[in-house]
């Protein structure tokens, strides 16, 4: 388990103090009464956004996000290499940008493909030329599949990550107008909520990972907690109404624990400062486990 605080990506303070949230949560011991043995490497310290200067409003504070995007990846990348399981918490999603260079990184030199599944209100994949706000969380999947700064995309080597068609989102409800041209001109496999209320979690689950299980050997699960309903998560800092209930979400969970290529979880967004009583870290810490095992019966 490793902790990223960082806030740098987005406008909302207090997601930094996410991984405290989760840990007060006891996520750690969830997890061992499930028999897994958690090594908390504690957090990546990140300098704060007051001790910074904003150069360029496009991308913001991109110099730090990449110079810890870096450290992250190359941490990430050496738990997988020693053969263990990275659960990284944020932070806010911009966490992704080095967590899934490292990730990529691990599995082009171990010969493994990579499949993502982002569950999100947002589809993250704005570039400087396509933000409204900005903000770096808003753009890493766009990097992870080599679209964006140089800065960000390279890091972890100087190759896309992320094949697209090895991408599933779901959840989506918010996506600006740059980000839905992408979408469509990638052909990226996204499920709305609209598509949830449609079809069912189970048949999208369904669908999703066995289309995952056929093509990837490394999944990696990107769980941003606005993509539940803020009735259930209201500790984030963008929330949009209209969101997957708590059972949809662990219905998901649940079904990812059975897949064989599961090796990566991270979990973003939770913000304590505009929680209640650590209500979304505590439903955090259960979707963790439910993918990492832990059922009803």
């Amino acid at each position: 388990m490793l902790g990223f605080p960082i806030d740098l990506g987005a406008d909302r303070r207090g997601v930094d103090m996410g991984p405290s949230a989760l840990r007060i949560a006891d996520v750690d011991v969830k997890l061992e009464s499930l028999g897994y043995t958690v090594i908390d490497e504690g957090d990546i310290p990140i300098r704060n956004i007051e001790v910074q200067e904003l150069q360029d409003p496009k991308l913001k504070y991109l110099p730090e996000v990449s110079a810890m995007s870096q450290v992250l990846c190359t941490r990430v990348k050496s738990i997988l290499d020693e053969g263990d399981f990275p659960l990284l918490i944020g932070g806010d999603h911009s966490m992704s940008v080095g967590s899934i260079a490292g990730i990529g990184a691990h599995c082009k030199e171990h010969g493994k493909t990579l499949g993502v599944i982002w569950i999100d209100a947002h589809a993250d994949m704005n570039t400087a030329d396509t933000t409204p706000s900005g903000n770096i969380h808003g753009m890493p999947l766009a990097v992870a599949m080599g679209i964006g700064h140089p800065q960000l995309t390279s890091l972890g080597g100087a190759f896309p990550k992320l094949d697209p068609r090895n991408l599933a989102v779901i959840g989506l409800r918010s996506i600006d107008l740059g980000e839905r041209e992408l979408i469509k001109e990638l052909g990226v496999a996204a499920y709305t909520m609209f598509d949830v209320d449609r079809l069912g979690m189970y048949e999208i689950a369904s669908r999703v990972l066995e289309d995952m299980s056929r093509s990837v050997d490394h999944l990696h699960i990107s769980f941003d907690v606005d993509g539940v309903d803020p009735s259930v998560a209201p500790g984030v800092g963008t929330p949009v109404a209209g969101g997957l209930t708590m059972r949809e979400a662990h219905v998901f969970m649940e079904m990812i624990s059975q897949i064989d290529a599961y090796a990566s979880l991270e979990v973003a967004e939770v913000n304590p400062i505009l929680d209640d009583r650590n209500k979304t870290a505590e439903f955090a810490a259960e979707i963790i486990a439910s993918s990492m095992g832990k059922r009803i019966l």
